[in-house]
């Protein structure tokens, strides 16, 4: 073989290995980006359903514990938000911040009846 063309041969090489370095670097960042984005997205998941749970509980509170709550206070790990309107109860749960809501609602009262004589 003549000497230009193994180093031809050699430069090639190096290329390739260099092309083929830079594609595993990029793909895994590609996959540390994916792992991240699951995880966060897992995280997500489990406050959600925390907050649901929470919104379960407060769905058994009567008229007069939603009242006793009435605006926006910190609950837990939550801004817990109450506004009352008549009959109804608007309830809504934010991350700690204040910044992300997790789950609203409205629920209904009826109004105090007093008791027979």
């Amino acid at each position: 073989m003549p000497r230009g063309e193994s180093g031809a041969a050699l430069l090639e090489a190096i290329v390739a290995v260099s092309i083929l370095g830079a594609s595993g670097v990029a793909l895994a960042a590609q996959m540390q980006q994916t792992y991240e984005a699951v995880r966060r997205a897992g995280a997500a998941e489990r406050g959600f359903l925390d907050a649901s749970a929470f919104l379960d509980a407060v769905a058994l509170w009567p008229r007069e514990d939603l009242d006793r709550r009435l605006g926006d206070r910190r609950n837990g790990p939550w801004r817990l938000e109450i506004t009352r309107s008549e009959q109804t109860y608007g309830v809504t749960i934010r991350d700690s911040t204040g910044r992300q809501t997790l789950a609203t609602t409205v629920f209904y009262r009826s109004p105090d009846v007093p008791p027979p004589p």
